[in-house]
């Protein structure tokens, strides 16, 4: 049954002064003219959903103004009411708490995907400014999951996804806990009907046999805690569904496994009862080692505190229990929303959950300025919605706070991002250890940093937090900026010498007009154009000499111009293939990808055959005569089936200096087997020389180069 503004005005009457309701009613009756005629899906009038939304909000003892954008939370978007009007008529912090929850209607995008990440990249921001954004749009969701019958079954499913994987976490991370069970349930349910059925049925069925024990534990407990005089209520607590699944899928758990523990929580006066009543329990039931969680000393990120503990219970069923203070209850219930209930709560334990929240917004602000593009920013903050955490000391013995298995880097990002972006190394509890090292809770991690260093690709394959991905993004988008604009210039001037000139001798009024041609801001931005390919250089060189009509295409390899000398060095825009990975030495050839640069293919790759057609964009190249570094090759040996061979053969590769990078095995039959390497060479008389000694092996039939 649908609310009624009088169910809506009674229950805000409780706790809003009288000319607050008065607003929130006049909010009402402006809604539902500017809806007048609309219905939803499901054919109920629109106005009934913004009516539930606000209901929802003050269930949660929302302010007035919050209640009232709710109300207007669609005006924006769904009819012709105006940003303006409504800042008219109920002031200027409901017209930004409707307009950060409204989507970005007037924009095209290419796909769902980019207006789903765009409308989200908005709504944060919007939400840094104020947070009862999020509280609307989590309650505008959790309606809108409610009556998701009437949809197609597509985007109902799409709807439940994106609920389980944006939705649900905010409420989590904000600590809004009875908002993101119900979120969680009816994406489950949607998502995953049949699951959800078959698991609800179990549940059903085991909850008779347990009622017994349950009640059994429940006595127990309460008598031995009236026993220690400690005044508590303990409650049997119920395991959502959700939690069961997610449990069984990431555990790899039976449900009879999941679902025969049983869970209290046990709610006390203060702090320090909690810690009176967590050794009660402990001399009823023996604890289980390892099991004991203070999050009261610790609290999550989410402002979350207890204190947890496991414990063998009669039967030999394990007991989880939750030890809280009443404050402590209502913010883990209600999260930031506590901050504006009246009622319960302490001062110091809102302003808690609502300086978590402002810090998390803080770090999402962060990564809004280093993300590329909308949908790189909506992974970043998936990413860092990961709940589980743990927690690591500086050397100062400050308490870092970091998701599960995040490593050094992460660590090093966490604390400055001069830091992360300058770090070499780590000592983990005083010993040293690698960057990519995985952290555990209680260690204490120092960064070691070094002049000059700077983020390594390589950090991505273990970076697990979102600010140390983004930064790491972001410093590396800029040094291919950086290389592209070297790269251009040297292709510039490769050009330029046919003519007798230099790029830095060009006439800067027509450079000025190439600039205004292609709407380009500056001569860098050209630059990084022609080095990553988008624009070709022979053309931007004659151009820049004022000869302005077409140009004929380029011979094939480069024609007439100087070879681009390779030195191996370039970086991200200098590219060597997988296909034939070329090295010192090999005769090569240079093809100009929009994008990636120059990539410099072996002249008899097989791939070379379709770049024929394109002798625009061939370039010239030849290797460097010194070249320092090393070169990625791959070989194949047909080697037969004896014990240690591959340790011979590595021995061999490792005596000459070489490094391995991968290795595959593939068994031919059952004599022989294919090893397929990837080494380090510097050349290809070091390649012969690796080839040669492997060569000379016993049980080495056949050597060749891939």
């Amino acid at each position: 049954m649908s609310a009624t503004i009088s169910d809506l005005e009674r229950q805000v009457s409780a706790y809003l002064q009288p000319d607050e309701v008065e607003k929130v009613l006049r909010a009402y009756d402006f809604g539902a003219k500017a809806h007048e005629g609309q219905h939803r899906v499901s054919g109920e009038p629109y106005i009934h959903h913004p009516l539930e939304v606000a209901q929802i909000l003050a269930g949660m003892h929302m302010d007035h103004q919050t209640l009232i954008a709710a109300i207007l939370h669609d005006v924006i978007e769904d009819t012709e009411t105006a940003k303006l009007e409504i800042q008219r008529k109920f002031g200027k912090g409901v017209a930004d708490l409707v307009d950060g929850v409204s989507k970005l209607t007037q924009i095209k995008f290419d796909s769902h995907a980019e207006a789903q990440a765009q409308n989200f990249r908005k709504m944060l921001m919007a939400m840094s400014n104020d947070i009862r954004v999020i509280l609307v749009k989590l309650a505008d969701r959790v309606h809108n999951m409610r009556t998701l019958r009437a949809l197609p079954s597509e985007k109902r499913r799409r709807i439940a996804r994106e609920t389980l994987e944006i939705y649900a976490p905010i409420a989590q991370r904000l600590g809004i806990n009875s908002i993101r069970l119900e979120l969680e349930e009816l994406g489950f349910a949607t998502l995953y009907p049949m699951r959800y059925r078959v698991l609800s049925e179990e549940v059903r069925k085991a909850r008779g046999h347990r009622k017994e024990i349950v009640n059994r534990i429940r006595t127990a407990l309460k008598r031995r805690l009236r026993q220690d005089k400690v005044h508590a209520q303990v409650i049997g607590r119920e395991k959502h569904l959700y939690g069961i699944y997610q449990k069984m899928i990431s555990k790899r758990l039976s449900f009879a496994e999941v679902y025969d523990v049983y869970a209290f929580r046990i709610i006390v006066d203060n702090v320090d009862t909690c810690y009176r009543a967590v050794g009660t329990v402990h001399n009823l039931y023996k604890p289980v080692p390892g099991k004991f969680k203070d999050y009261i000393a610790i609290p999550k990120s989410n402002g979350y505190q207890a204190l947890h503990t496991v414990l063998f219970g009669p039967f030999g069923v394990p007991i989880e229990v939750q030890i809280r203070s009443r404050d402590m209850n209502d913010v883990a219930e209600a999260g930031i929303a506590a901050h504006w209930l009246y009622k319960s709560g302490s001062a110091s334990e809102r302003s808690g959950a609502h300086k978590r929240a402002r810090e998390w917004l803080r770090s999402i602000m962060e990564m809004q300025t280093t993300a590329g593009n909308p949908q790189e920013f909506l992974e970043n903050v998936k990413i860092d919605l990961f709940p589980e955490s743990v927690y690591v000391f500086t050397p100062k013995g400050k308490i870092i706070e970091l998701p599960r298995n995040a490593t050094a880097v992460d660590f090093a990002y966490a604390i400055h991002t001069d830091v992360g972006n300058g770090c070499v190394g780590a000592r983990i509890n005083r010993r040293l250890a690698p960057l990519g090292t995985r952290l555990a809770t209680g260690q204490t991690v120092e960064i070691v940093t070094a002049p000059g260093a700077h983020p390594n690709p390589a950090w991505l394959n273990f970076a697990v937090t979102a600010k140390a991905r983004s930064n790491i993004r972001h410093y590396l988008k800029h040094l291919q900026q950086r290389e592209a604009a070297a790269l251009g210039k040297r292709l510039l001037n490769r050009e330029l010498q046919m003519h007798s000139t230099a790029y830095d001798e060009v006439d800067r009024d027509q450079l000025r007009r190439v600039l205004e041609e292609y709407h380009l801001k500056g001569e860098e931005e050209l630059l990084q154009d022609v080095g990553l390919g988008n624009r070709m250089a022979p053309i931007i060189a004659r151009q820049l000499l004022g000869q302005w009509t077409a140009v004929p295409h380029a011979k094939p390899n480069g024609g007439d111009a100087q070879p681009l000398l390779i030195k191996g060095t370039e970086g991200l825009v200098i590219n060597f293939p997988k296909c034939c990975r070329p090295i010192p030495g090999d005769p090569i050839l240079g093809f100009m990808t929009a994008g990636r640069g120059i990539v410099v293919h072996h002249q008899s790759c097989p791939n070379v055959r379709e770049y024929r057609n394109h002798p625009d964009k061939w370039v010239n190249v030849e290797w460097e005569s010194d070249i320092q570094g090393s070169f990625p090759t791959n070989i194949r040996l047909d080697v037969t089936n004896q014990r240690g061979v591959l340790a011979k053969i590595a021995a061999e590769i490792a005596d000459q200096e070489a490094n391995i990078v991968n290795v595959e095995m593939q068994d031919r039959d059952d004599r022989y087997t294919t090893l397929k390497f990837t080494i380090e060479v510097q050349d290809r008389q070091h390649l012969a020389r690796v080839m040669r000694r492997i060569r000379g092996l016993k049980h080495v039939s056949r050597i060749s180069r891939r």
